[in-house]
């Protein structure tokens, strides 16, 4: 018999009582199936409270399913998920009250005023009439737009339209942060703006689960990241830790096929070289190996000029 986990009945418990430990966001054995397709298999995750979780993984990986899971807006084929301890199978509201869930892509909502759009869903949230417009100009302040208060929707850039999203997750002041791919579409400009706004929300003390298909992009203000693939978790940890296991390198191993010996061969630069490589490569963890590269490539160095920095 197959040793089972014991999850904590939310209905009978507080909250406190079910994370013990401080953690936020865990998921048991989350897993979704379409037909033959297992968008996500197996997933086992613990996100403690204040931690910044970036979740990698190419596109088709299964992010956003997991995220959509998360936010209730997806039922799990197995497996269930906890929210501040409370099952997202069994007490979706309460989940959702609990969450800020800021999809990758921004549905415009044509002739609505930034501050219509952003009171819209703070009457969503039930957020009492006297305390929205209070709401509104905080949610406007954090995310810059308090310029663009009066402005439409549609007449927004890409970028102000994100950080639009991101404010009206904000609106019911959320314990848990649900980001899909937040910085998806964005100017380079855009993306700074974006990620320091998230380093704001991480010092207020905002639990957040952030997405994206580039490691760079969230390592300099997540402290833990996951790697997904196939639907499968691959690592989990400390953001320092996966980087070290990632930049460790691989092997490259260059066969070479035998040359005739030739006064015109490739160690003296000429273009009429009788030196191949294979197209077979073996790749290995471990530190890169170039020697033999270099082996093909000193003749041509020796009749290189060197080139000297202008000081």
């Amino acid at each position: 018999m197959n040793k089972t986990e014991t999850v904590p009945d939310a209905g009978q418990s507080s909250s406190a009582d079910q994370s013990p430990n401080g953690v936020m966001i865990r998921t048991i054995k989350l897993r979704k199936e379409y037909r033959n397709v297992v968008a996500v298999r197996d997933l086992s995750l613990e996100i403690a409270r204040g931690d910044v979780y970036g979740f990698i993984g190419p596109n088709g990986a299964g992010k956003t399913t997991t995220i959509k899971m998360l936010a209730t807006l997806v039922i799990p084929s197995y497996g269930t998920a906890f929210i501040d301890g409370i099952d997202v199978r069994e007490q979706p509201r309460a989940v959702r009250s609990r969450i800020g869930y800021m999809p990758d892509f921004f549905g415009v909502y044509d002739d609505m005023k930034v501050w219509e759009y952003l009171d819209f869903f703070a009457a969503a949230y039930k957020i009492p009439r006297d305390k929205r417009l209070k709401v509104i100009d905080d949610v406007l302040e954090l995310t810059d737009l308090q310029n663009k208060r009066d402005d439409f929707v549609d007449a927004l850039s890409r970028g102000m339209k994100q950080r639009l999203c991101l404010a009206k997750t904000l609106v019911h002041d959320p314990a848990v942060l649900l980001l899909d791919e937040p910085a998806s579409g964005l100017d380079p400009r855009a993306r700074i703006e974006m990620r320091e706004l998230l380093k704001e929300l991480s010092r207020m003390g905002k639990t957040i689960l952030i997405s994206s298909h580039i490691l760079t992009e969230l390592a300099d203000f997540c402290n833990k990241i996951g790697i997904i693939e196939k639907g499968e978790l691959l690592l989990s940890g400390d953001v320092n830790q996966i980087k070290n296991k990632l930049h460790g390198g691989r092997k490259l191993w260059l066969p070479f096929r035998h040359f005739p010996e030739s006064p015109k061969s490739s160690w003296n630069g000429s273009k009429s070289s009788s030196l191949s490589i294979q197209k077979t490569r073996m790749l290995r963890k471990s530190s890169v190996s170039w020697w033999k590269k270099d082996m093909q490539l000193r003749g041509a160095r020796k009749n290189r000029p060197t080139w000297k920095p202008s000081l």
